[in-house]
C-alpha cells in the first residue's frame, strides 16, 4: 500500500532537508551491514494479493470506501482506485507445507473480503487488467482519497510537463494519452516476497532477473485493454515509464547498489516531515525505520524490487517479484509463487554467480519477449542457447524449479500439487492470457459485439474462480454467461465504438481517400493533424460526388486534396456519452456518424451501422418493457 503520512511538497528546502534524511539513511543501511546487524540463516515467502471489484454489469465497481468502512482486518488495504483492493500475508517459513498455507490463505481471505464486496452489491475478480476497463473510469474522482496518491499524481505531472502518451502495439494497435496516474489502476498483481541474507543478497536477486523471463512466460494473463487485443501480459507494457523498470545491470555485491542507483536516477517526488534520525534510532537501541529511504523506494517501480523491512523487532532484506499477475485463478498463483521460490533457491545452487553464464541484456530482452508473447517468446538462456519459452520451461525449469522446492524442504504433496499445475499448463499452452483470447475468438463468431465478448469474458472469469480449478482446466467463456448486461439505455458509446482507426491528413489525395474506403469498406474516414487531433471528416457521399463532377483525371496534375471536400469541425462526442444521446444526436443532425475524441485525442467512431442495431435493441427492450406491464 505505502506509507500515508507523505506530503506534496514543491518547497525545495523540504526536498533538500528530506533529501539529506534520504543519504543519512542510505548511510545507515551501509552501517548496518557492516555491523552484521540483520536477520540472518532465515528464510521466509510472503505474498500480497491486489483485486479488482465489479459491479453487476461486470465493470469496475468503484465501492471500497464502503467496503473499508466495514472491514476489520488491518490486512486488507484501499489501492489507487477505488475499484481496486489489496490484501497481505503473514510471512511463512520456507518449507514444509507453506504453499499450501499460503494457498489457503489465499483463499480465506478472498471469500471474507467477497463477503464485503457482495454487500456492496459487487463481487470480486483476480485478473491482471480487466477486460471491461474504459477510460471513463480512470477519473480522478475514481481515485481513491488518500494524501499519497493525490501526491504521487501532483508530482509525476509536474515532472511530465503534460499528458503521458501510450503506445502499445500486439495483435491490434493502441494509442492513448492520459492526464493522470490512474492508468497504473489498470493493473493488479500477485506480488511474492523471498527473504535473503545481506551477503547473499546480489546472488539471490541477480537470479530472480534471470528467471524473471519464464516466470513472465508462464503466468501471462492480460492480454485486453480498452478492447485490443495486446501483449499477453499488457501490464508490462502499460506501466512502461522511466520510474518502472527492470533495472540496468546487474548487482555486483550490496543491496545498496540499487538503493544508490534509484537516488540518483529519480528525483524525490514526496516527502515527510521530522524522519528519525537512523542512528540515534541504534544509540537508543531501537531498529531504525529507514523512513525516507522506504518512501522513496515507493516511488520507483523495480519489477524485481529489493525491500528493507522489520518483522519481530529485527531488520531484513527481502526480495519482492512485482512481475506475475492476479489470477487465473488462487492455485495458479500459487502454483507461479512456487516456480518462482523453487527456480531461485536451485539456480541459486546450481550456477552461484548467474553473472557467469548469462549476459544482463539477455535477461532484460528476455523479460520484454516473455512479456508480449507469453510462452511463444523466444528465450536466450545460459550460455547464450536460445530456445522457446514452453519448451525451455517443460524440459529444463519445471525440473529445476520441482528440485528446488525439496531441496529446501516443501512437503511433497505441496511440490506435486502445484509444480503439476504448471506442468498441465505448459502441455495445454493455455494460460489466462491464451483462454481469454481463445475465448474472444470463438465469441467473435456469434457476430457478438466487443462489449458482450468483453462482459462474457469477465462474467466467465468469475464464475471459474469460485470453482477452484487451474485456469489451463477452464471451458471457453461462452456469452450466455455474461448475465447482468446492462439495458442499452444505460450504456455509454466506448462499448460499441470502434477504436481501430483509419484515418488521413488534410493535405491528402482525395483519390487515395476513394482506395481506402473501397479497400477497408469503409463509409466515413476521419481527418486528423499531426497530434491525432480531429480536424474533419470525409463521407462516402462526398467522396462520390466528387468522382461524379471531376473523375479520377482532373486537370491539375497534383490532385485535390482531402481539405477540399471534408466537413470540417464535424460534430464529436466523447466516450462516456450515453448510447441514447449518441442516436438523438445523429438523428437530429441527420448524419452517419460521430467521432469519439477524449482530451483533444481521437479515439474512436461510430456510425450509423452500430447505432442502428442500438436503436433495434432500444425497441425491441421498450416493447418487453410494455409486454410485461
Amino acid at each position: 500500500m505505502g506509507q500515508q503520512d507523505v506530503e506534496r511538497s514543491e518547497d525545495e528546502r523540504a526536498l533538500r532537508r528530506f533529501t539529506r534524511q534520504l543519504l543519512q539513511d542510505v548511510r545507515a543501511l551501509e552501517h548496518m551491514i557492516h555491523e552484521d546487524m540483520f536477520e540472518t540463516g532465515v528464510r521466509r515467502v510472503g505474498a500480497e494479493q491486489e483485486l479488482f471489484m465489479v459491479d453487476e454489469h461486470w465493470q469496475p465497481a468503484p465501492f471500497s470506501g464502503e467496503v473499508l468502512e466495514r472491514n476489520e482486518d488491518e490486512r486488507v488495504v484501499p489501492e489507487l482506485t477505488k475499484f481496486n483492493l489489496e490484501f497481505n500475508l503473514d510471512p511463512k517459513p520456507f518449507g514444509g507445507k507453506c504453499l499450501s498455507e499460503i494457498e489457503k490463505g489465499l483463499r480465506d481471505t478472498t471469500e471474507q473480503v467477497r463477503e464485503l464486496v457482495n454487500g456492496a452489491g459487487a463481487d470480486l475478480v483476480l485478473t491482471g487488467i480487466l477486460p471491461t476497463i474504459h477510460i471513463s473510469d480512470l477519473t480522478i474522482e475514481n481515485m481513491t482519497p488518500r494524501e499519497r496518491y493525490y501526491a504521487l499524481n501532483d508530482a509525476i505531472a509536474r515532472l511530465r510537463g503534460g499528458p503521458g502518451q501510450f503506445q502499445i502495439r500486439g495483435v491490434d494497435e493502441l494509442i492513448v494519452k492520459h492526464d493522470s496516474i490512474m492508468l497504473e489502476g489498470c493493473n493488479t498483481s500477485f506480488q511474492t516476497h523471498f527473504q535473503v541474507s545481506p551477503d547473499e543478497f546480489a546472488r539471490f536477486y541477480n537470479i530472480a532477473q534471470a528467471v524473471a523471463a519464464p516466470c513472465m512466460a508462464l503466468s501471462v494473463n492480460s492480454p485486453l485493454f480498452f478492447g485490443k487485443r495486446l501483449w499477453q501480459e499488457t501490464r508490462i507494457a502499460l506501466e512502461m515509464s522511466p520510474r518502472v523498470h527492470f533495472g540496468t545491470r546487474w548487482v555486483e555485491e550490496s543491496v545498496t547498489e540499487i538503493f544508490k542507483e534509484d537516488i540518483s536516477r529519480f528525483r524525490v517526488l514526496l516527502t515527510a516531515e521530522e524522519a528519525e534520525d537512523p542512528f540515534e534510532a541504534m544509540r537508543d537501541g531501537r531498529v531504525p525505520s529507514l523512513q525516507a529511504l522506504q518512501l522513496h523506494n515507493g516511488t520507483v517501480y523495480r519489477w524485481n524490487r529489493a525491500c528493507y523491512g522489520i518483522y519481530e523487532g529485527k531488520p531484513h532484506l527481502r526480495i519482492e517479484n512485482r512481475i506475475l499477475p492476479s489470477g487465473p485463478s488462487t492455485i495458479d498463483e500459487v502454483a507461479n509463487a512456487a516456480f518462482w521460490f523453487g527456480l531461485v533457491s536451485k539456480l541459486a545452487s546450481e550456477y552461484g554467480d548467474i553473472r557467469d553464464v548469462m549476459e544482463f541484456d539477455d535477461a532484460k530482452s528476455n523479460f520484454i519477449a516473455a512479456a508480449r508473447l507469453g510462452l511463444g517468446a523466444q528465450i536466450t538462456w545460459t550460455n547464450g542457447k536460445q530456445r522457446s519459452a514452453d519448451e525451455l520451461i517443460a524440459e529444463k525449469l519445471l525440473p529445476m524449479a520441482r528440485a528446488g522446492l525439496e531441496d529446501s524442504g516443501v512437503a511433497q504433496s505441496d511440490v506435486d500439487r502445484y509444480i503439476g499445475v504448471l506442468e498441465g499448463r505448459v502441455e495445454t499452452k493455455q494460460t489466462g492470457a491464451q483462454w481469454m483470447l481463445d475465448s474472444d475468438t470463438a465469441m467473435k463468431k456469434e457476430e457478438a459485439t466487443r462489449d458482450e465478448r468483453l462482459r462474457a469474458i469477465v462474467a466467465a472469469t468469475v464464475a471459474r474462480q469460485k470453482e477452484g480449478r487451474p485456469g489451463h482446466e477452464w471451458e471457453l467463456a461462452q456469452l450466455s454467461e455474461a448475465k447482468g448486461v446492462p439495458r442499452i439505455r444505460s450504456t455509454r458509446v466506448e462499448h460499441y465504438m470502434t477504436t481501430d482507426l483509419f484515418t488521413v491528413h488534410e493535405d491528402e489525395l482525395v483519390e487515395f481517400v476513394a482506395c481506402l474506403m473501397d479497400w477497408q469498406h469503409l463509409r466515413h474516414v476521419l481527418v486528423e493533424d499531426e497530434q491525432h487531433r480531429l480536424i474533419g471528416i470525409v463521407s462516402h457521399r462526398s467522396v462520390l460526388r466528387y468522382l461524379a463532377e471531376f473523375g479520377p483525371s482532373k486537370e491539375d496534375e497534383d490532385g485535390v486534396a482531402v481539405s477540399e471536400i471534408m466537413v470540417s469541425d464535424p460534430a464529436s462526442i466523447g466516450p462516456d456519452t450515453s448510447t441514447t444521446d449518441a442516436v438523438d444526436l445523429m438523428r437530429r443532425r441527420e448524419i452517419g456518424a460521430l467521432p469519439v475524441v477524449r482530451d483533444d485525442q481521437l479515439v474512436g467512431i461510430v456510425t450509423e451501422r452500430e447505432l442502428m442495431q442500438v436503436a433495434r435493441r432500444i425497441m425491441d427492450e421498450d416493447k418487453l418493457r410494455e409486454d410485461g406491464e
